[in-house]
C-alpha cells in the first residue's frame, strides 16, 4: 500500500513568479499559440497579472491568465488589426477587465488605534491590520471580532494585560480600563488568519487607542509576545516580508531571534525594506508610536526626512543639540537620496 504524505509547501514569492513567467511560462505559451515574434509582454504587464489577477501559492492560474491574454492578442493578429502586439500593464487591464485581486486594507496614514501586522497564510504573506476602539462610559468589557482565531484571541488577552501593567508609562489613566469598553477587530480579508505572531500588532494598536498616540503607517510588525513583554521568534519571515514589500511598507519590526533568517529574504525586498530586530514590547512601541516628545524642533533638518528607512538617511547633529533624534547624542537623520 502506498502512503502519500502531504505537507504545507511555501508559496512562491512574486519576484520568483515573475522570473518563472518570463523565462518559462511565457515562451512556452507563445510557442503553443504560434505567436513567437508577434506578441511581447512587458515586465510591468507580467507584474500586473501576478499582483492583480492571480493570488495563489503556485503558478497554475498565472499560466492560465497569460494564455488568456495571448489568445486575445491572437484574435487581433488573425483579424489583421495588428501585425505585432506589445502588451503593457494598461493593455492587460483592457484585455482582462477589472483586477480580480482587490487592494489590501491597511493603515495608509499615521492614525490612533490601528497598526499594520503581518501574517502567514497558505497563499503566502498577508498584511494583518488590527483596529482597536475605546468606547466611553463602559464597564471594562472587551469585545474581540474579525479574523482572530483562538491563538490570536489569547494574544489579545496578553496585550490587554500588558497595557494594564504599563499604563502609566504611556499616560493611560488607571481607571480607563474600568470606565471604558474595548473593541479589538481584525478585518476578515480574503484568507482567515491565526497564530501567535500578531501579539506585537495587537499590543501596539491597543496602547495607541488607550493613549491617543498615533502609530506609524509605513511600518509593519510581527512577533509573538509573552506576559512580561518579551518578543518571541516567528515563522514565515520570507513570505511576510513579501507582503510588506508588495504594499510599499518601508520598515518592518521583527523578533531579534529572527535576524538570522533574513538571509532567506529576497535581495530586492531587503533593498527596499529596513528590518529592525526587537526583543521587547517597549522596543516595538518606541519604533511604532509617534510620540509627542519626538517632534522635530524648529530648524531641525529631520523635518525633511519624513519616514524614510534609516539606510536612506545620514546622521547629522541637530543645531539645538537634541530633539527628535538621539537625545543623548543630538543626532537626527536627513535625506541623502529620494525614496522610490
Amino acid at each position: 500500500m502506498t502512503v502519500w504524505m502531504l505537507s504545507n509547501c511555501p508559496a512562491t514569492p512574486a519576484p520568483e513568479k515573475f522570473n518563472i513567467a518570463k523565462r518559462h511560462l511565457l515562451p512556452k505559451q507563445l510557442k503553443n499559440n504560434g505567436l513567437e515574434g508577434r506578441v511581447t509582454l512587458t515586465n510591468s504587464a507580467l507584474y500586473c497579472i501576478i499582483d492583480g489577477y492571480t493570488r495563489e501559492a503556485g503558478v497554475r492560474n498565472l499560466e492560465r491568465t497569460i494564455t488568456a491574454v495571448l489568445r486575445k492578442c491572437a484574435q487581433k493578429v488573425a483579424a489583421g488589426e495588428e501585425e505585432k502586439v506589445s502588451v503593457s500593464a494598461a493593455a492587460v487591464k483592457a484585455l482582462l477587465g477589472p483586477e480580480k485581486v482587490k487592494p489590501t486594507f491597511i493603515s495608509r496614514r499615521d492614525a490612533v488605534g490601528i497598526a499594520n501586522g503581518l501574517a502567514w497564510t497558505s497563499v503566502g504573506g498577508e498584511m494583518l491590520p488590527v483596529e482597536v476602539a475605546v468606547i466611553p462610559n463602559g464597564s471594562g468589557k472587551i469585545e474581540i471580532t474579525g479574523s482572530l482565531g483562538d491563538v490570536m484571541k489569547e494574544s489579545a488577552q496578553l496585550a490587554v494585560t500588558y497595557a494594564r501593567v504599563h499604563a502609566e508609562e504611556y499616560g493611560i489613566p488607571a481607571d480607563k480600563f474600568k470606565n471604558t469598553d474595548l473593541h479589538i477587530h481584525a478585518p476578515e480579508g480574503a484568507v482567515p488568519k491565526d497564530g501567535p505572531s500578531a501579539g506585537v500588532t495587537l499590543t501596539t494598536a491597543l496602547i495607541s487607542a488607550l493613549s491617543g498616540i498615533p502609530v506609524r503607517h509605513n511600518l509593519a510588525m510581527t512577533g509573538e509576545i509573552t506576559l512580561h513583554g518579551n518578543v518571541l521568534p516567528i515563522g514565515g519571515l520570507k513570505e511576510k516580508s513579501m507582503a510588506a514589500f508588495r504594499e510599499g511598507i518601508s520598515t518592518v519590526l521583527i523578533p531579534k531571534d529572527n535576524a538570522s533568517d533574513l538571509y532567506e529574504v529576497d535581495a530586492e525586498v531587503k533593498e527596499k525594506i529596513h528590518f529592525i530586530p526587537v526583543s521587547s514590547l517597549s522596543e516595538v512601541l518606541k519604533h511604532a508610536l509617534v510620540r509627542p516628545g519626538r517632534t522635530p524642533c524648529p530648524g531641525c533638518p529631520q523635518r525633511a526626512a519624513g519616514n524614510l528607512p534609516h539606510r536612506q538617511r545620514k546622521a547629522r547633529r541637530c543645531p539645538q543639540g537634541a530633539c527628535c533624534g538621539d537625545v543623548k547624542r543630538g543626532f537626527v537623520y536627513i535625506i541623502i537620496k529620494e525614496h522610490p
